[in-house]
């Protein structure tokens, strides 16, 4: 009998679809009368008033200058730079409070790029960001590979990401199914 099985790019674009559905704080930089869309009104939005919305429609008004993220959410050079420092200093993972801090880095990228399209960042910075990003994911990536051979503890298993438990799921089979072949007679 053949097992169905799913797509894993999909159902790390679900999770991350899930993450976009997530409410985030933010602060009206510029009046907004407010915008119908599917039954639902967004807005009004004024000025200097914070407002928790979806992050998926926050993007739009945060991307045309009405919203912008308030800074206890925000994700930024220095902040994944932090991140990427912290799982660099730890030989083990790192338990996040958030579940979805991978997903955050990935959207708030579009931030950064934003903003150095504006000139109101320089490149650098978004360099470092990308630099910093792909550190936390290798980094991740090459503890996961190491918890793979062995049976993952409940602290261990605690300490990753939605998408990571998935991955970790999917070769940490393979990977002792190929370890034992090699090990044993």
């Amino acid at each position: 009998m053949e097992r169905v099985e799913e797509n894993f790019e999909n159902y790390l674009l679900r999770l991350n679809f899930i993450y976009k559905n997530q409410t985030i704080t933010t602060k009206c930089i510029k009046d907004h009368p407010g915008v119908p869309l599917l039954g639902e009104t967004y807005g009004p939005y004024q000025k200097d008033k914070e407002y928790n919305i979806k992050f998926f429609i926050a993007v739009p008004f945060i991307k045309n200058g009405y919203l912008k993220v308030k800074e206890t959410e925000k994700c930024d050079n220095v902040d994944v730079m932090n991140y990427a420092v912290e799982e660099g200093d730890n030989e083990s993972l790192i338990r996040r409070e958030n579940k979805h801090f991978l997903n955050k880095i990935k959207e708030f990228r579009y931030f950064m790029e934003r903003e150095v399209e504006k000139k109101s960042r320089p490149e650098v910075e978004l360099k470092r960001y990308k630099s910093y990003h792909a550190s936390i994911v290798d980094s991740r990536l090459s503890k996961l590979l190491r918890l793979a051979k062995v049976d993952l503890s409940l602290n261990d298993e605690q300490k990753l990401t939605n998408s990571e438990i998935r991955l970790f799921n999917q070769f940490s089979k393979k990977i002792k199914i190929w370890r034992e072949f090699f090990l044993n007679r």
